[in-house]
């Protein structure tokens, strides 16, 4: 039985991974419509899906009524944009992140969300794995913490890539960096003020790289680092110190593939592999139970108005302008 049927904005390349796999194993799921700027894209895209409705435009996706729900993979500038549509026209919203290009655009799709009564979740598929919640508990097994330093830096060479353009929202922090920021702010358990951040520009207000200093309300502090070309060609990590101990974990992104866990507390080293699904499996599963029950969103718009307006912070400290004020 078929109880949420999700339509697709776009045919973007991210979409099969997180969004058409996961609904074949998620019961109760069916990826039931597709639409794209390009009418012979949407179809070639459809037919090797299997997904029986192209629409003409995003508009009339939205606009159908048998759809329940909207997945949102456009380009960042476009997040905020069609997620208040969808919203406008009474679907839930599966968005990838970032939600919005800035903390101000963040709120208006929070406000619509809270107004309209329904569900919009960030697609922050990391948080959904075992791995999250594990990395949070062992966290208060170290003590008072001191230190909490995330990387999310992998090589993207391709500068004609829509990451590295400036109308479209693009940068190194807005890709890899929100991930960076979320994952610090989820260790640190509060909201950090941001010191000092560095950018390497690719183009004019453009950012391939960028470092920033945070302090938390505990008196704990933070670094985050991005990159989407630099030295630093590949690292996902974290690292957490504390008075007790440190923990050290790679590859939180994407666990299911492989990850190292390791921690050390009052001496003892111990090191995990925690098991699991697919992020992405865990991230729409969560989405139905929200839409059906109103439970199991763990990065709602509040969570994303947070993440953004660190993200906007490090902009303006690295002496750039936060996305979409330009």
């Amino acid at each position: 039985m078929i109880r949420v049927r999700i339509g697709t904005l776009g045919a973007a390349r991210i979409t099969p991974s997180a969004l058409i796999k996961p609904a074949k194993l998620v019961p109760g799921v069916e990826v039931a419509a597709v639409a794209a700027r390009d009418r012979s894209r949407a179809e070639a895209f459809a037919a090797k899906h299997a997904i029986p409705v192209v629409h003409e435009s995003y508009e009339a996706l939205i606009a159908d009524p048998s759809i329940d729900a909207v997945y949102n993979p456009l380009p960042n500038a476009r997040h905020a944009e069609w997620t208040l549509r969808a919203l406008e026209a009474g679907k839930h919203v599966l968005c990838e992140k970032p939600l919005a290009s800035n903390e101000s655009e963040a709120r208006s799709v929070a406000e619509a969300a809270d107004k309209h009564g329904l569900v919009v979740m960030e697609a922050f598929h990391y948080r959904y794995h075992p791995l999250a919640d594990r990395m949070v508990s062992i966290v208060g097994e170290l003590g008072e913490i001191k230190q909490i330093e995330t990387w999310l830096c992998f090589p993207l060479p391709r500068f004609s890539d829509i990451r590295y353009s400036l109308p479209l929202s693009g940068g190194a922090l807005m890709d890899a960096g929100c991930y960076a920021v979320h994952l610090a702010r989820l260790l640190g358990g509060g909201e950090p003020t941001v010191r000092a951040a560095r950018a390497l520009l690719r183009s004019p207000g453009v950012d391939r790289a960028m470092s920033a200093s945070l302090e938390f309300p505990s008196g704990a502090t933070g670094r985050v680092n991005a990159s989407l070309w630099s030295s630093q060609l590949l690292k996902i990590s974290a690292r957490v110190v504390g008075s007790r101990g440190q923990m050290r974990v790679f590859n939180f992104i994407a666990p299911q593939a492989f990850h190292r866990l390791s921690y050390t507390v009052d001496g003892v080293t111990k090191r995990e592999r925690v098991a699991g699904e697919a992020t992405y499996t865990y991230q729409l599963r969560a989405f139905v139970s929200a839409v059906e029950t109103g439970e199991g969103n763990l990065t709602p718009p509040s969570d994303s108005i947070a993440n953004m307006a660190v993200i906007d912070e490090i902009y303006r400290k690295a002496g750039l302008a936060p996305r979409g004020t330009i």
